[in-house]
């Protein structure tokens, strides 16, 4: 058995159904600066705010964050309190689960289309991620 890997990173904006994603090789805190750029790039005009949990490239000291971003970092062992990991177990539910795939490209390819079908269907992406208490987070600026 051999096992092989890759990483979909994700960022969701449940208020209006908005998914922005990559699909990298591997997962450190310099891919992740390359995420928090992709989704910065992705929305010039707006500022955002996302919601991480523990994971060591989260916290990392060399992560660099682009200065329209704020990082809000959830309590330990809660992954049901982020909207991101709803949109993991749809993947999961809907397009990936109980499949055997070949290589590692066909589950890139899979993921690619799954994330690409969820990107076109900001109903779907609503109705699993906008949580009610999503209101009620106030970041004060720098």
């Amino acid at each position: 058995m051999i096992r092989e890997y890759l990483y979909a990173l994700g960022a969701v904006c449940p208020a209006e159904g908005e998914l922005c994603s990559l699909v990298m090789p591997w997962i450190d805190a310099g891919t992740m600066s390359i995420f928090l750029a992709h989704v910065a790039a992705q929305h010039p005009e707006d500022g955002g705010v996302m919601l991480l949990d523990g994971a060591g490239w989260h916290h990392a000291r060399t992560l660099r964050v682009p200065a329209s971003l704020r990082l809000l970092f959830l309590p330990p062992y809660s992954p049901e309190l982020n909207p991101v990991e709803h949109v993991w177990r749809h993947l999961r539910d809907h397009d990936l689960g109980n499949r055997v795939f070949n290589s590692l490209d066909e589950v890139e390819a899979a993921v690619c289309a799954a994330l690409r079908s969820l990107m076109d269907q900001p109903d779907v992406l609503r109705s699993m991620t906008a949580f009610d208490w999503l209101n009620t987070i106030s970041i004060m600026s720098n």
